[in-house]
């Protein structure tokens, strides 16, 4: 492994951006210097982003309703992938879909997801989503 001085020195001359930019030579950089175009992501390294915002899209919808322990696994898991997919802060402005879901009144909850522009954006997966909300079973 590179010594703490040279880990330090890359890191001091190479700075540090948390968002994709193009760098002086053209080419999409992340990290300290991270060359996606040269070095893209392996999928370990995918995996392990995968799973750090697959926690924080649990964390949101745990959140994002006050009943979110009562509910069964399945609609638990398609709160969580609508968190992932949106993020909690476009979530939180499904305000009549958390209202059903917080009175259990799940087909309203369904008809909130399909009458959005997030269904339209989504398509089918938004349908996928809906009908396990409903039925509290997996999708087909």
């Amino acid at each position: 492994m590179a010594s703490p001085n040279l880990i330090a020195s890359v890191k001091k001359h190479e700075g540090f951006r948390s968002k994709p930019y193009v760098d002086t030579t053209g080419n999409i950089t992340v990290g300290w210097g991270r060359n996606l175009d040269a070095n893209p992501l392996s999928p370990e390294e995918a995996e392990l982003l995968f799973e750090n915002d697959l926690l924080r899209a649990v964390d949101g919808a745990e959140k994002f309703v006050s009943n979110f322990g009562e509910l069964d696994e399945v609609r638990q898991s398609t709160l969580i992938e609508m968190c992932f997919n949106l993020g909690l802060k476009k979530l939180t402005g499904f305000k009549k879909f958390k209202a059903a879901v917080e009175a259990k009144d799940f087909p309203e909850a369904y008809t909130q997801m399909l009458d959005s522009l997030w269904a339209k954006q989504v398509g089918y997966r938004s349908q996928v989503l809906a009908y396990q909300m409903l039925t509290g079973e997996w999708a087909p």
